[in-house]
């Protein structure tokens, strides 16, 4: 790529860069928690459209992936889950192909009276955005697209197929992802810009959601010694797990990209619930469990464990051991993904492009992170054989309050992108 080529690009995402953030504050506006996602994602198909993308916009249906690698077990209906792909198709095909991936969906904000200011009402002060979703990962979906839009200024388009996928579910399944590889989405790479700094992600963990159902036996709280506390049952459980989640940790456990990470795998208690009467001793709780796994670390020999060490602790309960706990998977069924180790050809042609482009926009070497989270990279890397370069913006807060996104971050991954775009697409006269 000329030089000339790589400074027309940068320019043309510093004319657009106002428009480009009041375009993140428009989608940023729209709760797309799961379930809710439909306004967000009509906004980003309107957006496309009117682009001149192609769009093919579907609810997925759960039939059509519920057998394939991959696939996290929901527990409610799907009518609501729709995802969106705008597609550019090259005149030439003389480049290689693209999938520029990102989520819309968001968690929960949380008490809003914690908030600085509306989590859905985005603010710019300091040179930040802050608003749920703003930095998770709606900045990354402005800045694939305003990349795109920076060629478009300079009156190019893409070489190779270009796939635009705004998918839902990413925060509690992937299966938004998993849908657009079903629906034929395949691509020569693959990039994800998830907010971690600006780094190349070079290994994700898995992740496991589950729920343990307890149940007591209730009693009026005068007679509570006659009775079975199905919350306070709960306790015991909950502190056998994290003794598992220590022994996972330990340094033999670790594969070599989390060698340095002494605590990577992290159990976390997200949600509890029990009882019907403050007066009454519960006769029942439930209680929602996230575990992580490595890269490589089996997900059925991992549940096999989970559930050994819950029976065990609950056979430790006079009343539990014979009313032996319920465990339920649904959400995360997630495996571990490296990028380090995929050897292909690939791999390295779309890392060394990468890398080209970050160097030309921050003056620096690109940074490699190996992250304590998951991303839907896994399904392009383990189950399509596509590479999968996760790079995004600097944001803080994200799952948490005033959750915030870098605007002069957001500017620097878009130009990047704009260049890695033109040097693994090619380019083509619009």
């Amino acid at each position: 790529m000329h030089e000339d080529l790589k400074n027309h690009l940068c320019d043309a995402v510093d004319q657009k860069f106002e428009r480009q953030v009041a375009f993140l504050s428009a989608l940023t506006s729209h709760p797309s928690t799961r379930g809710n996602e439909q306004s967000a994602q009509a906004f980003m198909a309107d957006e496309l459209a009117a682009r001149g993308y192609e769009i093919d916009r579907w609810q997925i249906d759960i039939a059509e992936i519920q057998h394939l690698p991959g696939f996290s077990p929901v527990l409610g209906p799907y009518d609501d889950a729709v995802n969106v792909v705008g597609i550019h198709r090259s005149k030439t095909q003389n480049g290689r192909s693209l999938i520029l991936n990102g989520h819309i969906d968001v968690v929960p904000a949380g008490p809003l009276d914690i908030w600085d200011s509306p989590p859905f009402e985005p603010r710019v002060a300091d040179g930040w955005l802050y608003g749920r979703g703003g930095g998770d990962m709606k900045a990354g979906l402005a800045s694939n697209l305003f990349a795109l839009d920076a060629l478009a200024t300079c009156g190019l388009a893409p070489g190779g197929d270009v796939y635009f996928q705004s998918v839902v579910e990413e925060e509690c399944t992937g299966n938004g992802a998993l849908a657009c590889l079903a629906r034929g989405y395949t691509a020569d790479a693959a990039l994800i810009p998830e907010p971690f700094s600006e780094h190349l992600v070079t290994a994700q963990l898995g992740v496991i959601w589950f729920q343990v159902h307890l149940k007591g036996l209730p009693t009026h709280v005068a007679y509570a010694g006659t009775g079975a506390n199905a919350i306070e049952a709960a306790f015991p459980l909950i502190r056998a797990l994290h003794e598992m989640e220590h022994r996972w940790n330990a340094s033999e456990n670790r594969p070599d990209e989390y060698g340095h990470v002494d605590h990577a795998l992290n159990l976390n208690i997200g949600k509890i619930e029990g009882g019907d009467w403050t007066s009454s001793v519960p006769a029942w709780s439930v209680f929602d469990v996230r575990m992580a796994i490595f890269p490589g670390q089996s997900i059925e020999v991992a549940k096999a464990e989970i559930e050994q060490v819950i029976m065990d602790a609950a056979r430790e309960n006079a009343f539990l051991r014979n009313s032996l706990p319920e465990i339920v998977y649904h959400g995360f069924h997630a495996e571990g993904y490296a990028l380090s180790r995929d050897s292909s050809a690939n791999a390295a042609s779309a890392i060394a492009a990468l890398d080209k482009a970050h160097h030309k926009v921050s003056g620096e070497a690109l940074q490699r992170e190996a992250i304590t989270a998951t991303t839907d990279a896994r399904f392009f890397g383990l189950y399509a054989d596509i590479p999968a370069l996760v790079y995004g913006p600097r944001a803080e807060a994200i799952h948490g309050f005033n959750e915030r996104v870098d605007l002069e971050s957001m500017r620097r991954i878009t130009k990047a992108t704009a260049l890695f775009i033109a040097d693994w697409c090619g380019t083509e006269e619009v």
